[in-house]
Order: C-alpha cells, then sequence, then structure tokens
C-alpha cells in the first residue's frame, strides 16, 4: 500500500515521469528528425545507425539530407556513401535504404538540387525535396526529437 501510495504521489506531481501532463507534455516524443549535413562517413553512418535504433522502437522517422549529407541520396553518390565499414559493413547509403523501406521518409534540403545544378531525377528512388514550411512544422512540432549530424 506505501509503494501505491508513493507511485499516486510521484505521478501527481510530475516526478515519476517526463511525460505527465503537469510537466508540460502530452503525449511522449514518438517522431524523430535526423538532419545529416556532415561529409564524413562515419558521422553519416552513426547518423542512421542510432535512427535505425528509433525505428526498430516504434518511431516515426523523417530525415533531412542537406549539403554533403545530400550526397548521400544520389542515385550516383560519391564513393565514402556506399563504401562498407567496420564492424557490419554497411555503408551510409545503404542503412538509409533499409531504414526508408522500414517507412521512413527522407528528402533533401529544398536548396541542395538548386545549387548541385540538377533536377530531382537524380535522387535515389522514394527520395523527394523537402518543403521549406512543412519542414519547419515538422521540426518544431512538440513531439519531435531532432538528432543533428
Amino acid at each position: 500500500m506505501r509503494k501505491f501510495v508513493v507511485i499516486l504521489v510521484l505521478a501527481l506531481f510530475g516526478l515519476g515521469t517526463t511525460n505527465s501532463v503537469l510537466a508540460g507534455s502530452h503525449e511522449p516524443h514518438t517522431k524523430l528528425v535526423t538532419v545529416v549535413t556532415s561529409p564524413e562517413p562515419q558521422t553519416q553512418l552513426m547518423a542512421f545507425v542510432l535512427t535505425m535504433q528509433a525505428v526498430q522502437q516504434g518511431h516515426e522517422v523523417h530525415i533531412l539530407l542537406c549539403g554533403p549529407g545530400g550526397d548521400i541520396a544520389l542515385k550516383e553518390p560519391p564513393e565514402s556513401a556506399v563504401a562498407p565499414q567496420a564492424p557490419r559493413d554497411m555503408s551510409p547509403q545503404g542503412l538509409m535504404q533499409q531504414i526508408m523501406a522500414a517507412g521512413a521518409t527522407v528528402q533533401v534540403c529544398a536548396i541542395y538540387l538548386p545549387n548541385k545544378g540538377a533536377e530531382p531525377d537524380v535522387l535515389l528512388d522514394g527520395i523527394t525535396v523537402a518543403e521549406p514550411p512543412e519542414m519547419a512544422a515538422t521540426m518544431l512540432d512538440e513531439h519531435v526529437r531532432l538528432f543533428s549530424f
């Protein structure tokens, strides 16, 4: 009985959970936006390793690729995007495609293609160009976590 009272008091005052109504959040964070801008393949791959973990834990995932990170989305990417890395011989692009197959949305920044002098047909199937108003709204949603690499 004493344990029940302690749990009840903690729940009422928001001390037992970060998702209580009194703590200001009505829902847990269930969405993730991963922004990849790094040119470093190891950083890119780690971004996708962590993002895949979020997918496997049931989170809705959106990936935004900008600058050098956008090169991962190309049908003809730089060698670094497809070169296998230890310890599991995965590449950034390969793992990103697995994340897409699991239901994630992948987009490039709105200014990526114009600054590359390219059209959307250079992108892998299923990857689109982000619209700034929608992306800003997604990133500002209080139930979204943001990873940036």
